[in-house]
Protein backbone atom coordinates (compact mmCIF):
# COMPACT_ATOMS: atom_id res chain seq x y z
CA UNK A 1 0.00 0.00 0.00
CA UNK A 2 1.38 3.42 -0.96
CA UNK A 3 1.92 5.83 1.95
CA UNK A 4 3.40 9.36 1.94
CA UNK A 5 6.59 10.25 3.82
CA UNK A 6 5.88 12.71 6.65
CA UNK A 7 9.32 12.82 8.32
CA UNK A 8 12.63 11.11 9.01
CA UNK A 9 14.83 9.98 11.85
CA UNK A 10 18.03 7.97 12.24
CA UNK A 11 18.07 4.51 13.78
CA UNK A 12 20.60 3.13 16.26
CA UNK A 13 22.96 2.25 13.37
CA UNK A 14 22.82 5.85 12.04
CA UNK A 15 20.73 4.85 8.99
CA UNK A 16 17.88 7.06 7.76
CA UNK A 17 14.32 5.88 8.40
CA UNK A 18 11.27 7.41 6.71
CA UNK A 19 8.21 8.00 8.87
CA UNK A 20 5.07 7.23 6.89
CA UNK A 21 1.61 8.76 7.33
CA UNK A 22 0.21 5.34 8.26
CA UNK A 23 2.39 5.22 11.38
CA UNK A 24 4.99 2.80 10.05
CA UNK A 25 8.73 3.37 9.68
CA UNK A 26 10.71 2.28 6.63
CA UNK A 27 14.47 2.38 6.09
CA UNK A 28 15.52 4.51 3.12
CA UNK A 29 19.15 3.50 2.68
CA UNK A 30 21.46 4.51 -0.12
CA UNK A 31 23.33 1.22 -0.54
CA UNK A 32 24.79 0.95 -4.06
CA UNK A 33 24.60 -1.12 -6.16
CA UNK A 34 21.52 -2.76 -4.58
CA UNK A 35 19.56 0.32 -3.52
CA UNK A 36 20.10 3.70 -5.15
CA UNK A 37 18.67 6.48 -3.02
CA UNK A 38 21.25 9.28 -3.19
CA UNK A 39 18.56 11.74 -2.03
CA UNK A 40 18.85 10.27 1.47
CA UNK A 41 22.38 11.60 1.89
CA UNK A 42 21.47 15.31 2.15
CA UNK A 43 18.93 17.32 4.13
CA UNK A 44 17.76 18.94 0.89
CA UNK A 45 17.29 15.54 -0.74
CA UNK A 46 15.25 14.18 2.15
CA UNK A 47 13.14 17.35 2.30
CA UNK A 48 12.44 17.06 -1.45
CA UNK A 49 10.86 13.63 -0.86
CA UNK A 50 8.43 14.65 1.89
CA UNK A 51 4.95 13.76 0.66
CA UNK A 52 6.26 11.24 -1.88
CA UNK A 53 4.79 7.79 -1.51
CA UNK A 54 6.60 4.59 -0.62
CA UNK A 55 5.17 1.10 -0.79
CA UNK A 56 4.48 0.17 2.85
CA UNK A 57 4.87 -3.58 3.25
CA UNK A 58 3.85 -3.33 6.90
CA UNK A 59 0.43 -2.00 5.82
CA UNK A 60 0.14 -4.84 3.31
CA UNK A 61 0.71 -7.29 6.21
CA UNK A 62 -1.60 -5.44 8.65
CA UNK A 63 1.29 -4.87 11.09
CA UNK A 64 0.79 -2.59 14.12
CA UNK A 65 1.98 1.01 13.86
CA UNK A 66 5.55 1.89 14.84
CA UNK A 67 4.44 5.33 16.08
CA UNK A 68 1.29 7.41 16.46
CA UNK A 69 1.29 9.75 13.43
CA UNK A 70 0.26 13.37 13.98
CA UNK A 71 -3.19 14.40 12.82
CA UNK A 72 -3.23 16.01 9.38
CA UNK A 73 -6.08 18.11 8.01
Amino acid sequence: MKQPIIGYHKDEENAWVAELKCGHNQHVRHNPPWTLRPWTTTAEGRKSRLGKELNCKKCDRNKPQDFDPPCRD
